[in-house]
């Protein structure tokens, strides 16, 4: 992937959005668990009382908290609470709220402020409990000869009916400080959260006495609560919905560019570059491969970013609500990671070899294809199908290993996340009856837990797939980073326009890449305008390598190849080639309509410009039998037309361009003797001052050339007209001699 890495450049901005809307959403998912354990442990079990700070305490029950303060908290509490009576110039606002305010004063809490809650929350927590422990032990003599034992006084020798709290008002400081202290050991194992829950039985017991309606204090704390919970879930909702639209974009932009790249590549590529690559494994580099890239971008946006947020927040959280239970969390993680190493090795190396099988699939599939006539022909049906079942086979087994492999994964996490959870009530069962946590922290960490272990398990999709989609990026990374053995020059050259297109080979020699020896040896011949330069031989003798030299399919190896007078290493590919009109040996037609195809030498051509070409083609009594002429349909490849149809519109085609220089390699190879004859009497008035070259296999479709080159494994064995070529070159003679007789040679 790294060697792709400069496509992620144009959607920077995007990321960088996608990361910040990503970072939302893991907020919002991870702010849930904290809400629901509020609504549990608050609006559930403390009746929707938040806080050990009451909103409002009588002032007789302030004065017995107040006993088991300190000085200084005393003057933080009275600090932030104000006394309301019958005397008070707004008393009548607060009687709604707390109707006991009719027959006894009442302190009103006069901050909101969070931070300041915070710190009464334990003052006021420890005093309100210490209040509740001492009424418990009046109530129940065991007790009270408990804490006498301890604290040195003896609660159950108080008469009845005896004011406790005046009397403990009485007592020296020290001996008050030591029935503090007992009852402070008493809850010094509770946790703030375990010691505000506790306290709020005596805030709610408060706010009854205060004549407060405690229904609707827990009814609209539940609906606040929830009412954010759910903007929360419609945030997180909306920010995945954004993400899966940002994160399709930049995987469908950075396809497509790659896509694109990859096609301008291997439109560079020369010959040799077509060697190295095949057809299949190019279209699967530009189809599978990319697609490959594509989705694991799309994971790699949705997951690679926002699982760490997730894991690192939700971890944080999870020991916040409980650093006793995450332990537990730390377990799964590393039987999480011993599974995804697991399966990370056995499936790894098989990615690479169900890439290289979709190549031998598409292989197989192509050649089937293209060559069915000729199966059918040989009636090698029943063999095809066997070696098609052979590549399909190969890459189902394939496939379905790393399937099972990975399939295996599913049942495991269910396992192991339902493992988890039953651990976490089990432990956090007994640390609940111990007063360590509470019911809504457990639920929360029990949450917070699994969102760790999703986190893990989205990296370890990521983990699978990116050594997929790493593998098909260095394939494309491979076609993309092929150094082009046709460049064109630093400084090209120009044409001249008055140029005469003459064509000299000087001492040329060529050899093919990664071969052992030359298969061209020391060429030279001119070609010139006007005339007609035919080159035969034997089969392998060179012919078509000679003329792909000319519009540089491959470079000489060595010697040089002039055209007027400049090296064509000198020239840009895209001017040389568009001084040459070549025909190739094999004719091939574009899906489209014979006009379109006719056009594809030049878009601009004038209807008369086709109607001449397809005249000296000898298309036109073709073209015409056909109702819809021009703008008769061409399949691909030309399939719906015969051989000689296609070979005579591929000329057209050429013809149309009107180039300098034309090229026919071997182009009249399917055409009879007559339409042969005919075509090259009306090509060579057509083509006029043009430097015409020609390969051609039979003696009477050069016999007439200017110039006839003569080939023999690789070397010129002679150059001449065929009557001096059938005097003094034995090897022009004998190729005569195999297809006319010596009458009509003459």
């Amino acid at each position: 992937m790294l060697r792709l890495l400069k496509y992620f450049k144009p959607y920077v901005l995007l990321i960088l959005i996608t990361i910040a809307v990503l970072y939302a959403q893991a907020q919002a998912n991870l702010a849930l668990p904290d809400y629901m354990s509020d609504i549990i442990n608050v609006g559930i079990q403390q009746g929707g009382i938040a806080d050990a700070v009451p909103l409002a305490i009588r002032q007789s029950q302030m004065d017995k908290l107040m006993l088991f303060m300190s000085d200084a908290n005393k003057t933080v509490v009275m600090a932030d609470y104000v006394l309301i009576d019958s005397l008070s110039p707004d008393v009548e606002s607060y009687l709604a709220d707390y109707p006991a305010l009719a027959n006894e004063a009442v302190y009103v809490l006069t901050t909101s402020d969070e931070a300041e809650i915070d710190k009464l929350n334990p003052i006021m927590g420890k005093a309100l409990l210490t209040i509740s422990t001492i009424d418990q032990v009046i109530a129940d003599p065991a007790k009270a000869s408990a804490m006498s034992q301890a604290s040195g006084f003896d609660l159950s020798q108080i008469p009845a009916g005896m004011d406790i709290y005046a009397l403990l008002s009485s007592l020296p400081p020290s001996q008050l400080v030591n029935i503090t202290s007992v009852i402070d050991e008493k809850f010094a194992s509770m946790s703030d959260s375990m010691l505000i829950q506790s306290a709020t039985t005596s805030v709610r017991a408060e706010y009854d006495a205060l004549g407060m309606d405690l229904s609707r204090l827990q009814t609209g704390y539940i609906i606040r609560i929830g009412g954010s919970m759910l903007l929360l879930t419609l945030l997180a909702g909306g920010t995945a919905v954004i993400v899966g639209y940002l994160s399709a974009r930049i995987a469908a932009g950075l396809a497509r560019d790659v896509r694109r790249d990859t096609f301008e590549k291997v439109e560079s590529f020369s010959k040799a570059e077509f060697d190295e690559f095949s057809t299949a494994s190019l279209i699967t580099r530009s189809t599978n491969d990319v697609t490959q890239v594509q989705m694991a971008v799309i994971m790699l946006v949705r997951m690679a970013f926002y699982a760490p947020i997730m894991g690192v927040g939700a971890v944080i959280h999870a020991v916040d609500k409980s650093p006793s239970l995450t332990w537990i969390i730390a377990l799964g993680v590393v039987v999480l990671l011993g599974l995804i190493l697991t399966v990370f090795s056995m499936a790894m190396p098989k990615f690479k070899i169900i890439q290289n099988l979709i190549d031998r699939l598409n292989l197989v599939m192509r050649e089937n294809l293209s060559g069915m006539m000729v199966i059918r022909a040989f009636n090698n049906q029943k063999f095809e199908e066997d070696r098609f079942d052979k590549a399909n086979l190969d890459l189902t087994s394939t496939s379905l290993f790393v399937n099972r492999v990975m399939v295996v994964m599913m049942p495991v996490m269910t396992l192991l996340m339902n493992g988890l959870s039953l651990l976490i009530i089990w432990v956090g069962a007994h640390e609940i009856a111990q007063s360590m946590i509470q019911v809504g922290d457990m639920m929360a960490f029990l949450q917070y837990a699994m969102q760790v272990v999703m986190s893990f398990l989205m990296l370890s999709i990521m983990f699978i797939i990116l050594p997929r989609a790493s593998i098909s990026a260095n394939r494309i990374a491979d076609v993309l980073d092929t150094d082009v053995s046709i460049k064109d020059p630093e400084k090209p050259q120009q044409f001249k326009d008055d140029a005469e297109w003459k064509i000299e080979f000087r001492h040329v020699s060529f050899r093919y890449p990664d071969a052992e020896e030359d298969v061209l040896h020391d060429i030279s011949f001119t070609a010139l305008p006007g005339q007609t330069t035919a080159i035969i031989g034997s089969t392998g003798s060179g012919k078509s390598t000679v003329i792909n030299l000319i519009p540089r399919f491959y470079d000489v190896t060595a010697g040089q190849l002039f055209i007027d007078g400049l090296d064509v290493r000198e020239v840009k590919q895209s001017d040389l080639r568009d001084k040459i009109g070549y025909i190739p040996q094999k004719g091939l037609l574009f899906s489209g309509t014979i006009e379109s195809n006719l056009r594809y030498a030049d878009e601009n051509a004038s209807m008369d410009t086709l109607r001449k070409a397809t005249d000296v083609a000898q298309a036109s009594e073709f073209i015409d039998s056909i109702s819809e002429g021009l703008n008769s349909d061409i399949s691909q490849g030309g399939t719906n037309v015969s051989g000689g149809q296609k070979q005579r519109l591929a000329i057209a085609r050429a013809l149309v361009k009107k180039p300098p220089i034309y090229i026919f390699d071997d182009s009249f190879s399917a055409l009879d003797f007559k339409t042969d004859l005919a075509l090259r009497k009306a090509l060579k008035e057509y083509t006029g001052s043009s430097t015409v070259l020609i390969v051609a296999q039979r003696i009477s479709t050069i016999k007439n050339a200017e110039q006839i080159v003569v080939l023999d494994e690789g070397r010129v064995v002679g150059i001449g007209t065929h009557q001096e070529l059938m005097k003094s070159c034995k090897t022009y003679r004998e190729i005569a001699l195999s297809q006319l007789s010596m009458e009509e040679l003459a």
